[in-house]
């Protein structure tokens, strides 16, 4: 108890999730798209479902922007479904909303995190971490690898969800969000709650990648 006190919640928090990280980022889908041996269209597929969670994301951040414990992690620079939409225009068209549905995994995922908005402030605070944290560090050798295999400007619109204008110095932020990882005002068996959570949010985008694997399996 001792050693957990004396240990920052955010190296916590990023050291019991890392077999869950690591799976998530070595799925086949992932290393097929990075890899480069994927089309566009798998890429176009990704986006869509990114723009599910992100409004489960983004439509709960508004109610909890007072709440003491995820108020302070609401912050407008990071907000990314204005991002996605206009992406998601560039690569299906003005009419991108049309027949846009959510695979099954996807909404599984966008639900859990519309449920921990509404129920549960302290879980949404790991779906919060997962997803913008990554999108500050791993997102951007997405974007790089996009731009280079379907020929997107750089930082133009098809990857602009990996695009933080308002984040000039995203080290800096990285290291402010997590002082405030650290700052979470909850006792130890709440944190412990957030972790498992966080846990969970890196085994839903999983099973994202694993119903997109199965979408865009490559020929034998």
């Amino acid at each position: 108890m001792d050693t957990t006190a004396a240990t920052p919640f955010s190296t916590l928090i990023r050291t019991a999730s890392h077999e869950q990280h690591t799976e998530a980022e070595t799925t086949t889908f992932m290393g097929d798209l990075l890899g480069g041996r994927l089309g566009v269209d798998a890429y176009t597929r990704y986006t869509e479902q990114l723009w599910f969670v992100y409004q489960a994301l983004e439509e709960g951040a508004q109610a909890l922007r007072n709440d003491p414990v995820a108020g302070p992690f609401i912050q407008s620079e990071l907000m990314r479904t204005a991002e996605l939409e206009r992406d998601l225009a560039h690569l299906r068209g003005a009419d991108w909303r049309e027949g846009l549905e959510p695979l099954p995994a996807t909404a599984a995922y966008a639900a859990r995190v519309a449920e921990c908005a509404r129920t549960w402030p302290a879980g949404y605070i790991a779906h919060h971490y997962t997803r913008y944290l990554g999108d500050l560090s791993g997102g951007q050798i997405i974007r790089d690898k996009a731009e280079r295999t379907w020929g997107f400007a750089r930082k133009g619109d098809g990857v602009r969800f990996y695009v933080f204008e308002g984040i000039t110095n995203p080290a800096s932020f990285k290291r402010g969000y997590r002082e405030l990882l650290d700052a979470v005002d909850v006792d130890d068996l709440e944190k412990q709650r957030i972790i498992d959570e966080c846990k969970q949010a890196f085994t839903l985008n999983t099973a994202v990648f694993r119903e997109l694997g199965e979408v865009f399996p490559l020929s034998a």
